[in-house]
C-alpha cells in the first residue's frame, strides 16, 4: 500500500520537472473523439505530431464508457481521450495545435477546456453542444480571458 501523493502525483517526485519544457513552459493538449472513429483520428494526431517534428514528453491514451455526463459542459464523452504535454515553442506549437484541431473537429470531438490556453471558439462551439443552454445561467459579471474568448463578453 502507498500513499495516494506518488500515485497521482508522479511528475512531483522529480525536482523542478516542469523545468524539462524549457523557460517558456509547455501546453497540454487533451481531446476526446468518438470511438468510432477515435482509432482513426488518434492515429492521425500521431502522424501530425510526428511530421512536426515535435513530441510529447507525457503522453496518456484511455477510452470513457458508454454513460452520458450531465453536465452541459462536461468533457467526457463516449470515445478515446489523449492528453500529450508539449514544450511552448511558439509559432511552430501553435500550427501543430491547429492541424489537431481540425483532426478533432472532423472525428466530432472536443477540446478539454479545463486544460485550455488557446482553443478556437468554433472548435468549442462545435464540441460542446449544450453551449446555449448553459449560457442562460451565465452570470455576465462574472467573467475571464477564458470565458470571453470562447463565450463572448
Amino acid at each position: 500500500m502507498s500513499h495516494y501523493e506518488p500515485f497521482f502525483y508522479p511528475l512531483d517526485s522529480i525536482h523542478e520537472w516542469n523545468r524539462i519544457y524549457g523557460p517558456k513552459g509547455f501546453f497540454q493538449y487533451q481531446c476526446v473523439v468518438p470511438r468510432s472513429g477515435g482509432r482513426d483520428a488518434v492515429q492521425a494526431m500521431l502522424k501530425e505530431i510526428a511530421r512536426s517534428g515535435d513530441g510529447s514528453f507525457l503522453a496518456v491514451l484511455k477510452t470513457f464508457g458508454e454513460r452520458q455526463s450531465l453536465g452541459m459542459l462536461s468533457f467526457p464523452q463516449p470515445g478515446v481521450t489523449l492528453a500529450l504535454d508539449f514544450p511552448n515553442k511558439g509559432s511552430s506549437t501553435a500550427r501543430l495545435f491547429y492541424k489537431l484541431d481540425a483532426i478533432v473537429r472532423q472525428a466530432g470531438g472536443r477540446l478539454y477546456p479545463a486544460k485550455d490556453a488557446r482553443m478556437p471558439r468554433d472548435l468549442f462551439e462545435a464540441g460542446y453542444p449544450r453551449l446555449a443552454e448553459f449560457l442562460q445561467y451565465r452570470d455576465p459579471g462574472i467573467s475571464s480571458a477564458m470565458s470571453r474568448r470562447l463565450m463572448g463578453s
